[in-house]
């Protein structure tokens, strides 16, 4: 098989990874979430997909006993660490790696030197989950590298756990879960508890997906996503008194929650009632799609961004503002904030013909507001993570 390149990739770097002469070539994914926000972690429903935005990963073995080199072409970053000794002290991005590399051992996997080059053709810091990408890739292309024989769900839950207990992110297993186990033209509607999933197609055409960065990053977006986890814990809690069957909100119905509606503080009530009505949207969603109602579709989206922004508070002005934008266009059928919140992307479903003229009075209109200019792309459902040398 022929080692692919990207088109992408500047000469320089072509030729670096030609001379490097990888035995294994994975393409791993970033992905959208079309509608589902901030229910993974309580156990609910998202509707998430892999895109046709990618890390590309070049591995080899290199013939020493433990010693791994991993260089990030973007970046020109190299990062080298010992596969048996575990140091915990590197930067950031390098906990990824050496999370996977860990998670892997715990399976009873032990791992000889390697080289990986890596190369992104992800927008950095849209909320399309690049971090998944990086686990999820780095573990497929080990896998396939030393033949360990890892099932695609081991895959998707040690790269979890990689994020849990080496970089400090307690998510949800969405990313990875759509970085994974996505198909070509199809949305995923998964069942975060059970992991039971539907491919459902997604035939949206002549509508496309388009994603506006608003390129904030306001610094409430770590601290903020670990309360959301508290407040939801908190009125599980409460709700226990009487229901002591209940685990996660994924157990509660509305109409438990609203009888003991005076028993709660009202701002995890309102965190509670979000996460119950977003489940309820994303099973809507499902039904629209597979009836091909992208009317209804759409207004489950603005319903979704809605909910976000006044009931589980974790949009911003900048989110808010491209979504009220969008109604005024009868070419954009939904819109909402997606991801984590307090800046990154909005996801808009719009007619193909009208993406140029919309991004440009989009950007017009966002940098007249903010002083801050929009980046854009569109982004359409892609197969998750798969060998292509």
């Amino acid at each position: 098989m022929e080692q692919q390149i990207t088109h992408s990739q500047s000469p320089e770097h072509i030729a670096q990874l030609g001379a490097f002469k990888a035995e294994v070539v994975i393409n791993s994914p970033g992905r959208v979430n079309l509608i589902g926000e901030h229910t993974d972690y309580n156990n609910g429903f998202v509707m998430p997909t892999a895109i046709d935005k990618t890390i590309q990963f070049y591995l080899k073995k290199n013939g020493t006993p433990s010693q791994a080199r991993i260089t990030s072409l973007n970046y020109d970053s190299h990062f080298s660490f010992d596969v048996a000794t575990y140091d915990p002290n590197g930067a950031e991005w390098t906990r990824y790696i050496v999370g996977v590399v860990e998670e892997i051992k715990k399976l009873g996997h032990s791992l000889k030197g390697f080289d990986c080059m890596m190369y992104s053709n992800l927008p950095m810091g849209a909320g399309i989950s690049s971090s998944a990408a990086l686990e999820c890739g780095l573990a497929k292309g080990i896998n396939e590298l030393f033949d360990l024989g890892l099932t695609d769900l081991e895959i998707i839950k040690l790269s979890q756990m990689a994020e849990h207990n080496y970089v400090g992110t307690k998510c949800g297993v969405m990313d990875q879960f759509a970085s994974v186990m996505s198909k070509e033209n199809h949305v995923i509607q998964l069942d975060c508890q059970s992991l039971e999933y539907q491919l459902l197609p997604f035939a949206i055409e002549p509508y496309k997906l388009l994603l506006l960065n608003t390129n904030v990053s306001h610094s409430l977006s770590t601290s903020e996503y670990n309360v959301r986890r508290a407040e939801c814990e908190a009125g599980v809690a409460l709700l226990q008194k009487w229901y002591p069957e209940i685990i996660t909100l994924r157990d509660v119905t509305l109409e438990q929650l609203q009888k003991h509606k005076a028993d709660f503080d009202p701002v995890v009530y309102k965190r509670c009632e979000y996460v119950l009505e977003e489940n309820q949207r994303v099973a809507l969603a499902a039904k629209a799609l597979k009836a091909e109602d992208l009317k209804t579709f759409g207004t489950l989206m603005y319903g979704s961004h809605e909910g976000l922004q006044h009931k589980y508070q974790v949009s911003c002005k900048e989110l808010d503002f491209l979504t009220d934008f969008s109604k005024n266009y009868d070419a954009v059928l939904g819109c909402r904030m997606m991801g984590g919140g307090f800046g990154g992307c909005t996801i808009n479903l719009i007619h193909e013909d009208h993406i140029d003229a919309y991004v440009e009075a989009a950007k017009k209109a966002y940098h007249k507001q903010f002083n801050i200019k929009l980046s854009t792309f569109t982004a359409m459902p892609a197969n998750g993570g798969e060998r292509i040398h």
